[in-house]
């Protein structure tokens, strides 16, 4: 069963690359001739081009996070591992892929400016101004989240703490290497990697590392703080990049690891997961609208037209390579989410790491990882550090992305009256905010991150709604494929943001239901904006 559902999932994404990704690039008139945001704004900072495996390693590492791990691990445990596989591969097929291929062709086409461009030219200015605070928003309410993650794991683990942060300097040198002393693409991976597979071993049983990354929760928190800020401004070949990119190459080798372990032990590892337990599973968890919202980044994420839109067109170097690493990035993020449920598949349960823990989707991905890393005669438990490695190392690129994308969105918000330090230090404060600020001994961005699901899938919504303005308007052509999509995010997302003013309208956490209608109201206010601005072209048109 486990081989199966593997196969079938890798096979309809190629089929889709091939057939669907291909009639994509025909609708867009993709076509390399054309000169990118890249070469025409290129400016050494932000606006550089990128061999298409270097960007597809920074772009696949910053949509990838520990979402499209943790959220089909979640839902499958709660509605059955049938829903789940079901949605990851539609989702990535006809949603997140359309999404993410839309948002950097749209960005490509207008200055490698973000989708907030694409509603300001084909919807209105004030419509951009909803869009780029709306995504602002869920931009700081990521880095404060991710900063706490990563500062949890760094503290909690001194190992992961050095691999991170070896992980940054050898980015450092590596991107000086290739781009300031020429070294190929292909050396500079191999001298590079085996340092940081090293790092994994050696940081687990060195006495030294043990001690010296043995630092507290408030120390790594103003060590990262000055990490993502510096991360922010500084030219992205030289750190973002290819901290990224050297990043990609654990993802493509847990993948890796778990298809071969699928291949040749999948028939040999038993489900424990029920196919379907039902369309409720407690509280306001209904299959509908809950089953879409907690299943992101493996089926469609609204954090990846951010992302898309934001650092990877300002580097595309053909506009051909939209196809690769935007619907070709989605599709293997897809084989990972699918991965993930195999492992919870296996699992039967969401698994605590020690007892008395609660249970926790990041470990039980590292068990699952670590039955298919011990085919190889490796031992499980430095199986179980590489899949948690991988994790926590996807987390850190998430937010140093998700703090330069902020950045990005304040410049765009004001017209780039803000330069990229103040942006930076706007944004940054702002996640701080949210972290030492408290309601009673909560940290609100803790009070208010169970609203991020739901704000992150209506971002992918209006993305959407953007991409399919640009397309009906600009390029003047059918647009159902990012129309019904759109449809249905928005109405999904505003569902789920229903159940949660309804749980939330009283007690501690009313700041939560109050947050709830105020995203509701921005983003029914958008719809009404588009569809007033689509029909006044009908009746132009009309006229004409």
């Amino acid at each position: 069963m486990i081989l199966t559902l593997f196969v079938v999932a890798v096979l309809l994404f190629v089929l889709a690359y091939w057939l669907y990704g291909r009639w994509q690039e025909k609708l867009y008139n993709l076509d390399n001739n054309n000169k990118t945001p890249a070469y025409e704004l290129y400016d050494g900072i932000d606006y550089v081009p990128t061999h298409p495996m270097i960007l597809l390693g920074h772009h696949f590492s910053s949509i990838a996070g520990a979402g499209p791990i943790v959220g089909p691990i979640a839902a499958g445990s709660m509605f059955g591992w049938l829903p789940a596989y079901l949605w990851i591969v539609i989702g990535s097929i006809f949603f997140g892929g359309v999404h993410d291929m839309g948002a950097i062709v749209g960005s490509i086409r207008h200055k490698g400016l973000s989708v907030g461009e694409l509603v300001n030219r084909y919807i209105g200015k004030r419509a951009k101004v909803l869009f780029n605070a709306f995504a602002w928003f869920a931009l700081v309410l990521v880095v404060a989240a991710f900063l706490e993650l990563a500062v949890t794991s760094f503290a909690g683990d001194p190992a992961v703490a050095f691999s991170a942060v070896l992980y940054i300097v050898m980015a450092v040198i590596f991107g000086l290497l290739v781009y300031k002393y020429n070294l190929s693409l292909g050396w500079g991976t191999v001298i590079m990697l085996p340092f940081l597979i090293g790092a994994i071993f050696w940081g687990n049983y060195s006495p030294w590392v043990q001690s010296v990354f043995k630092l507290d929760v408030n120390t790594w928190r103003w060590i990262l703080i000055v990490y993502i800020s510096f991360a922010s401004v500084l030219p992205v070949w030289l750190l973002l990049q290819p901290r990224d990119y050297l990043s990609s190459w654990f993802l493509y080798f847990s993948v890796l690891i778990s298809t071969i372990g699928i291949l040749f032990g999948g028939s040999k590892y038993p489900v424990n997961l029920e196919a379907f337990k039902g369309w409720y599973a407690g509280g306001s968890n209904y299959l509908w609208p809950i089953l879409f919202i907690t299943i992101a980044c493996g089926a469609i994420s609204g954090f990846h037209s951010l992302v898309g839109s934001g650092t990877t067109a300002k580097q595309l170097k053909n506009e051909k390579d939209a196809k690769l690493i935007g619907y070709g990035g989605m599709l293997l993020e897809g084989v990972v989410a699918v991965i993930a449920l195999i492992t919870v598949i296996m699992a039967g349960k969401i698994l605590s790491p020690a007892e008395g823990l609660p249970p926790n989707p990041q470990y039980t991905y590292g068990v699952g990882f670590a039955k298919f890393w011990s085919l190889f005669g490796l031992p499980e438990k430095v199986g179980i550090s590489f899949g948690m490695f991988a994790i926590n190392t996807f987390i850190l690129t998430s937010l140093d992305t998700a703090t330069r994308l902020g950045r990005y969105q304040l410049q765009e918000l004001t017209s780039g009256k803000l330069n990229k330090y103040t942006a930076t230090l706007i944004t940054v404060l702002a996640a701080l905010v949210l972290v030492f600020m408290k309601s009673g001994e909560t940290p609100v961005w803790k009070l208010i991150w169970p609203v991020f699901g739901s704000a992150n899938q209506l971002t992918a919504g209006l993305a959407l709604l953007g991409i399919t303005a640009y397309i009906m308007k600009g390029l003047k052509k059918p647009a159902w494929f990012t129309g019904l999509p759109m449809v249905f995010m928005i109405v999904t997302t505003l569902a789920a943001l229903i159940l949660l003013i309804k749980a939330n309208l009283s007690g501690p956490t009313l700041p939560l239901g109050i947050v709830s209608i105020i995203l509701i109201v921005l983003a029914v206010w958008l719809v009404v904006e588009a569809y007033l601005a689509l029909i006044k072209k009908n009746k132009e048109e009309e006229k004409a």
